[in-house]
């Protein structure tokens, strides 16, 4: 199923930033969620789509009388996708008192993040990242709703040597994030014997590409695979085109695929992305119905079905099942125990699997394409 793709508004950006001051302890009654993400700047769709669907969930709810008779809120703060803010936003919501840290977006902000909360013992739950430096060694306090950037470079690569395509380049974000994707590539190329044909890169935050287009390029690969977020990858694909280039780009999930599909238009034709949540737009899953009838029943318009909403609700649900098996006066400790009481659980058809040793839900990826006419194709 494909549908019509929406761009979205300038004035949701504004709706959320109005949250950014409101950082306060927690009163009875109610779970204080502390969300780090950007919000602003050139990857603010990611938090923003993220935040929608979360927040989606948790509205529904409340409204029903809360999960466990808790009302949950989300409290935003900005850091622009950038480390240092990030690590100044967890210091505030760890002063606060917050209940938990929830959905922070990326993989070198959420490192920043991750050793404050484990030092000040606040769950850190489902980060918008697949590293593997947020999961292994094994965190006790770090729960991840998402396959890994592993699982998902190993569907990609796997994709494309099926397609008898084995010059693959990789063009990756200078970070953390990049470095972690870029892993993943070479590590499933090596499987096969083979490597990246050629690898450049491009600063976070930044659609300066130039250089990388002409290093990538010049080594004539089949395929780019991209480990970044969607305004730099999106100006890589069209400076590519320019020069001429006729093959295939595929991206990881966290370049936000709604997000992608806006940037390029038409130029987004035939692009590729992995994700690691169902379709929204397919029906054929129960959680896919239930996601898509809360979209249509919410009283705000901003709130789009996409790959990055469904994700943020999903989480929401995730942590709302954990937070009912905590018990009638939930602490940190027994939300944690139960988040790890879940075992193996579908939630509508979206396997999640938590154990006291095993704090990764899940391994799901599949791949989607975007066909430049306002289309998402899965």
């Amino acid at each position: 199923m494909m549908p019509t793709r929406r761009k979205f508004s300038i004035g949701t950006g504004a709706v959320l930033l109005a949250g950014f001051n409101s950082v306060r302890a927690q009163p009875e009654g109610r779970i204080i969620l502390g969300q780090s993400a950007a919000f602003t700047g050139p990857a603010a769709q990611l938090g923003i789509q993220f935040h929608q669907g979360a927040k989606l969930y948790f509205d529904q709810a409340n409204a029903q009388g809360g999960i466990g008779r808790q009302q949950v809120e989300i409290r935003m703060l900005d850091d622009g996708y950038e480390p240092a803010r990030c690590a100044e936003n967890t210091a505030k919501f760890i002063a606060d008192d917050v209940f938990a840290l929830f959905g922070y977006i990326g993989t070198p902000t959420s490192l920043a993040a991750l050793p404050l909360a484990t030092k000040a013992k606040i769950p850190f739950i489902a980060p918008f990242t697949g590293a593997m430096a947020l999961r292994d060694p094994f965190n006790r306090y770090a729960f991840h709703v998402r396959a890994s950037y592993n699982d998902e470079t190993a569907l990609i690569v796997k994709q494309l040597t099926n397609l008898g395509l084995k010059k693959i380049a990789v063009f990756y974000q200078n970070d953390a994030y990049g470095k972690a994707g870029l892993d993943g590539v070479t590590l499933a190329l090596g499987r096969l014997n083979l490597q990246p044909v050629a690898q450049a890169t491009v600063e976070r935050n930044s659609v300066e590409v130039a250089l990388a287009v002409k290093t990538l390029m010049a080594a004539r690969p089949d395929a780019v695979v991209q480990i970044g977020a969607y305004k730099g990858c999106a100006a890589f694909i069209r400076e590519a085109r320019k020069a001429g280039y006729g093959g295939t780009f595929y991206n990881v999930s966290f370049v936000g695929t709604q997000a992608l599909a806006d940037e390029l238009g038409k130029d987004g034709a035939g692009v590729v992305v992995s994700q690691v949540v169902p379709s929204p737009y397919n029906p054929a899953r129960p959680i896919a119905r239930e996601f898509a009838e809360a979209v249509k029943a919410t009283a705000s318009k901003e709130v789009q079905a996409n790959f990055s909403s469904m994700e943020g609700y999903l989480a929401a649900k995730v942590f709302a099942e954990g937070l009912r098996r905590a018990g009638s006066k939930p602490s940190r400790e027994s939300l944690m125990t139960g988040l790890e009481g879940i075992g193996n659980l579908s939630f509508g058809g979206f396997a999640v699997s938590f154990k006291p040793n095993d704090h990764v839900a899940s391994s799901f990826v599949e791949l989607s394409m975007l066909t430049g006419d306002g289309r998402v194709r899965t």
